[in-house]
């Protein structure tokens, strides 16, 4: 059975979202602070994370901080839930790890469905030990989430290095701005396409020469070269 986690400071949200998983068949428990939160993910790892970005004290997005910054709980899939609604702050978010985006209010069929689709692409990710694509002096190392060229490590952001990773495992082939998109982001992420290229372009930049690998396809996406 999966286990989720719900970090909510409002009682009356807090319970409605625990009774919705509950009754669709998870094992969710629910925390009012960040700090009891914290206290305990570090007793036992849940199977997905429901985060409110206003919280009291820790805000949501420094605990997505801490959470990802932890070789223990980098991986577990977290989904934000906030009343903030500017693409800013979507992707602000996204970018620092969140797996997936809801804003206040929300419909509970609407919550249950991103959870499933949160949970079925974590499963299907495969991080795999050992699990490592080289090509062209641009190594990742999918099982550590590290990136290198020539043999220097590159420090990427969380969705930079979730995009890297696509087009790598893709390597020769076309990927559309809505594939990546549905990929890397989330089907459901309302966000513009010119997400994927603000993310290509720092990609770009970080990796130096190995960006170049990185090209462009007007009219259509981008694909990694195989040289």
């Amino acid at each position: 059975m999966y286990k989720i986690f719900v970090v909510e400071d409002d009682e009356n949200i807090r319970e409605i979202v625990l009774y919705a998983l509950n009754s669709a068949g998870f094992e969710a428990h629910g925390y009012e602070t960040g700090e009891e939160f914290l206290t305990a993910i570090n007793e036992e790892i849940p199977s997905l994370v429901i985060l409110d970005i206003m919280l009291p004290k820790e805000d949501g997005l420094s605990i997505l901080k801490n959470l990802r910054n932890k070789p223990r709980t980098k991986n577990v899939p977290v989904i934000l839930l906030t009343a903030k609604n500017s693409e800013f702050d979507r992707v602000k978010g996204l970018d620092m790890g969140a797996d997936d985006y809801i804003s206040k209010p929300f419909s509970v069929l609407e919550l249950i469905a991103r959870v499933k689709t949160v949970l079925r692409r974590g499963s299907q990710a495969g991080d795999k030990p050992g699990d490592e694509i080289e090509l062209a002096g641009l190594k990742i190392d999918h099982a550590r989430r590290e990136v290198y060229t020539d043999g220097v490590p590159v420090k990427l952001t969380f969705k930079e290095y979730e995009l890297l990773y696509c087009l790598m495992f893709n390597a020769g082939i076309v990927l559309s701005r809505d594939k990546l998109m549905e990929t890397v982001w989330g089907y459901d992420f309302e966000g513009e396409t010119r997400t994927v290229d603000m993310h290509v372009k720092t990609l770009r930049k970080k990796l130096g020469k190995a960006g170049e690998l990185i090209t462009t396809v007007r009219n259509v996406g981008y694909k990694l070269a195989t040289v």
